[in-house]
């Protein structure tokens, strides 16, 4: 592996660190944020598979692959690979409830996040930053 690959993953992990009290009741927020993502999925399983995967991909697993999330919540794996890899849905509903969520959440209707690993440490007076407390 890219040697500049490892100095910047341990950059990033360093950044990455959450406080016990910031992960306290997290099960319960996500329950809380996913329901307006969930309400747009037509099938009563893709909603409960939603929420399941998305608590799978926050666990302590060390692999989050949807055989290790479908056993973490004691099913089989099966319908959670089917969901991942098989089950229709549209992302345009998803996508507009969280385009909502970033505008209500920054105060700017059009506003957008973006997350990006591969992103250097910016420098001058021109480079934008905003932080959300």
């Amino acid at each position: 592996m890219d040697g500049r690959f490892e100095v910047r993953r341990a950059e990033l992990l360093a950044q990455a660190q959450v406080s016990v009290e910031d992960w306290e009741g997290v099960t319960e927020r996500l329950e809380t944020f996913v329901e307006p993502f969930v309400e747009s999925l037509t099938e009563s399983a893709q909603r409960r598979h939603f929420v399941e995967y998305a608590s799978g991909l926050l666990s302590n697993l060390e692999r989050k692959t949807s055989e290790g999330i479908a056993y973490l919540h004691d099913q089989d794996r099966k319908q959670m690979q089917q969901f991942v890899g098989e089950s229709p849905w549209e992302p345009a509903p998803l996508l507009t409830e969280l385009a909502r969520q970033v505008g209500t959440r920054i105060g700017e209707p059009n506003g957008v996040i973006v997350f990006d690993p591969s992103a250097f440490a910016k420098k001058g007076t021109k480079s934008v930053e905003h932080v959300v407390p």
